[in-house]
């Protein structure tokens, strides 16, 4: 069974893409067939894996317009067990062209649709910003939305925005749209304000919080300047065990078992 979800914040640098990229390379580490979708204008998650976006003749706009199939702008990167369908700067157009479209808010998901059953996990990185293009991304998250809060001052009032959207689109468009979970990101033990975030979102949200916290770490800033995930970049530091215990967090809470590859290493 596919599992689709969408990682979504309208604040930037709150670890979006950062979350996307190595909580996809983890799944892909315990034998999941994962897909990476760039559904951000940025193609901040394509240039994180290596791929630049002057290079990308077909990714994620053209399969959004119906310009090509999914399946034809899909890459993949072998080594790191991952697929990715790559973005381009010639997406931000595409929210002008979808306006005139019939079903403009679920293209992508009609896009998807006939890839999905070769993955086993799709998670779509939106951009950060609630436009027409983070809406096709709620509706193509047919098993939830997961979203990353920064561990900083004003973290709970950027929710409380987000969450009103997302209760928008359930009124209107996608009633069974739900939370997956919150991932508490950019942590700093040393500062009683991301303690505070912490304790605040958990009473907040219940039950909704994955208790794998992300640190702020140089390792994870560094990895995407050599176009890797942590696993491949620095798999002995606190951010990929941050990582890895998240992506293991969400196999048991979907009731996934590991079929684990040989890890791969940086070069």
């Amino acid at each position: 069974m596919t599992r689709v979800y969408t990682l979504v914040n309208q604040k930037g640098g709150v670890g979006k893409t950062t979350t996307a990229i190595n909580l996809g390379a983890y799944l892909a580490e315990a034998g999941q067939r994962v897909l990476l979708v760039d559904l951000d204008p940025q193609a901040n998650a394509t240039a994180c894996l290596g791929i630049r976006y002057a290079e990308v003749t077909a990714g994620t706009y053209e399969a959004l317009i119906g310009r090509v199939r999914a399946s034809d702008a899909l890459l993949s990167n072998p080594k790191l067990h991952l697929s990715l369908l790559p973005s381009s700067p010639a997406l931000a157009g595409a929210q002008v062209e979808l306006v005139g479209m019939a079903e403009r808010e679920s293209m992508l998901r009609q896009a998807l649709e006939p890839v999905e059953d070769r993955f086993d996990y799709v998670l779509i990185d939106c951009p950060p910003s609630l436009g027409l293009l983070t809406v096709n991304g709620l509706l193509a998250a047919r098993d939830g939305v997961l979203i990353p809060v920064q561990c900083e001052y004003l973290a709970l009032e950027g929710l409380t925005q987000l969450l009103a959207t997302l209760g928008r689109v359930r009124a209107h468009l996608f009633p069974e749209l739900k939370i997956r979970g919150l991932v508490l990101t950019m942590f700093d033990s040393r500062t009683h304000l991301s303690n505070d975030v912490v304790e605040e979102v958990r009473r907040h949200f219940p039950g909704q919080v994955f208790r794998s916290i992300i640190p702020r770490t140089v390792r994870l800033a560094e990895a995407p300047s050599h176009g890797l995930p942590i696993s491949a970049y620095d798999r002995s530091s606190v951010g990929a065990a941050a990582y890895k215990a998240l992506a293991d967090e969400l196999l048991r809470g979907d009731g996934v078992r590991h079929r684990p590859v040989r890890p791969l290493g940086r070069d």
